[in-house]
């Protein structure tokens, strides 16, 4: 039963006098209006039955404890059971009792959903840009890594675990395992040929599965099937002995990904949006490890609008250079600040030039196209750009760029001559000037990953590093939002600082 009753009305509330004005807690809670939690949860209550619960908003406090000093659920509890700033920013008495670390743990798994965790973020932003406290126009996205909270394993290994839990399974359901199951799982680890190992770790597994499923009973059995029924799910999967899939049983979510050609990790890519003048995130969404960057780049800028930001340029490195999300940026009037990347763009300019005007492809020895002609190659559109005959015939360079050919044919792709004036475009100073504010994303994972446990899942799944991400973000841009909020109203008096934080929104900064 969901039941909102005043605070911190005892004689020792009295004790919170102490706590500095300028400490972050303080300012925190005067730039952002948290009672929107409440409201935001309550259809997740029953409001006339049941026992009294505990207030959204105070347990979305705590996490947010939690996660702003990267503490456990035991330990946030206790650390706000002594913590005067901590008991005043959860708007309790010093002398009421705390929730137990359990319902902590409740309320992140059962309230908040990945689609309530997103419109907190949201809110926070949308009241610090109604407030002043964020003017920025610039949407810029990257990704970065988290490592797996467990080891990856190869498919032999986890082959030998699929057979063990059928065989454990079994024993417990059935008594014992029947003789008829062979139970000598092989020595994989003695095997040198890595390809025939899982071949035959893989026949034996099946085999097993075979044998079990002759003497189990469904309506009796039920988790020794469900087990024969998880491992035929992960042999399916061409991906699994080709060790691109599973690679845990652990967290079956988690994937193998790249950070360079040479560079891996195992586990999950977080890709995060935010506004580069005040390095405010504003949307989060996370991946497994073999996620390509920019594929939900369309959802980030949606939520970043949402949030009340008007995104007037777009930032990236080489990985956003893609044509759906420059096109989304132009949908909206948006300038793109994102480098050419080689793989997409793949004109020889030091050879090439191109002229917008005439639609003109020119060669170095300074011949112009002719005519042009659409085609298309492998569900790829592009274009034949041909010059004249006779201005490659006299050309000194036929030979090496014609060949046998009586006339150069240069193919480019449907989007070449675009992709060449953003090309002419990053050359300049003031791009290159514009495009530093993207150096902000590396101190942002600096911070999240140093000092706020984003290096490592702090559990198994997709759902839950999630969780964990966003909740992430909220504790970062709360730090920065407090520091934004103290530089802007560093000056003013005291009284009128908490006035304005009462306001919608403060006109003397428009």
């Amino acid at each position: 039963m969901l039941r909102i009753e005043p605070k911190q009305l005892s004689l020792y509330s009295i004790l919170y006098s102490r706590i500095p004005e300028n400490h972050i807690l303080k300012l925190i809670n005067n730039a952002v209006d948290f009672s929107f939690i409440n409201k935001l949860l309550e259809s997740s209550y029953c409001k006339f039955y049941g026992r009294p619960a505990k207030e959204p908003q105070m347990m979305g406090k705590l996490l947010i404890l939690q996660y702003l000093y990267n503490l456990s659920d035991e330990q946030v509890i206790k650390d706000t059971m002594v913590n005067l700033a901590y008991m005043w920013f959860i708007g309790i008495d010093p002398e009421d009792e705390l929730p137990n670390p359990s319902l902590l743990s409740k309320f992140r798994t059962l309230r908040l959903k990945e689609a309530t965790l997103d419109d907190i973020i949201k809110e926070v932003v949308k009241q610090c840009v109604e407030k002043g406290i964020i003017k920025g126009t610039g949407i810029s996205i990257d990704s970065t890594h988290t490592e797996a909270n467990t080891v990856k394993k190869v498919p032999e290994r986890i082959m030998k675990h699929l057979a063990k839990k059928i065989f454990k399974n079994l024993e417990e359901e059935n008594g014992a395992v029947p003789d008829q199951v062979d139970k000598e799982i092989p020595n994989y680890k003695k095997i040198e040929d890595h390809n025939q190992a899982k071949q035959i770790m893989k026949n034996y597994l099946e085999k097993v599965m075979e044998d079990v499923e002759e003497i189990v009973d469904p309506s009796t059995m039920p988790k020794t099937i469900e087990a024969i029924e998880e491992a035929k799910e992960i042999l399916s999967s061409p991906k699994f002995i080709e060790q691109k899939g599973i690679r845990s049983l652990v967290d079956k979510d988690a994937r193998v990904g790249y950070k360079s050609k040479t560079d891996s990790f195992y586990g999950y890519k977080v890709e995060f949006a935010m506004i580069p003048e005040e390095k405010i995130i504003t949307s989060v969404e996370v991946h497994d490890g073999a996620y390509v960057d920019g594929t939900d780049f369309r959802k980030h800028m949606e939520n970043t609008i949402e949030a009340g930001i008007n995104i007037k340029t777009g930032y990236g490195d080489k990985a956003y250079f893609r044509k759906s999300i420059i096109e989304e940026l132009e949908r909206i009037n948006a300038e793109v600040i994102i480098p050419p990347s080689e793989c997409v763009y793949r004109i020889d300019e030091s050879k090439y030039s191109y002229n917008k005007d005439s639609d003109q492809w020119i060669c170095e020895e300074g011949n112009y196209s002719i005519s042009k002609k659409k085609v298309k190659r492998k569900d790829k559109h592009g274009y034949n750009y041909y010059f004249s005959k006779e201005d490659c015939i006299n050309c000194p360079k036929r030979q090496e760029c014609c060949g046998k050919a009586k006339k150069k044919i240069f193919v480019v792709g449907e989007s070449a001559s675009k992709y060449y004036e953003y090309s002419q475009k990053s050359k300049s100073e003031e791009f290159k000037e514009k495009y530093k504010k993207r150096a902000c994303h590396e101190n942002k994972n600096g911070e999240m990953k140093r000092f706020h446990g984003m290096a490592r899942a702090k559990g198994f799944s997709l759902k839950s590093v999630r969780t964990q991400a966003k909740l992430t973000a909220l504790a970062v841009n709360l730090k920065r939002i407090a520091k934004l909020f103290s530089l802007l109203f560093n000056e003013l008096p005291l009284f009128l600082i908490k006035k304005l934080a009462t306001i919608n929104k403060y006109e003397f900064c428009s």
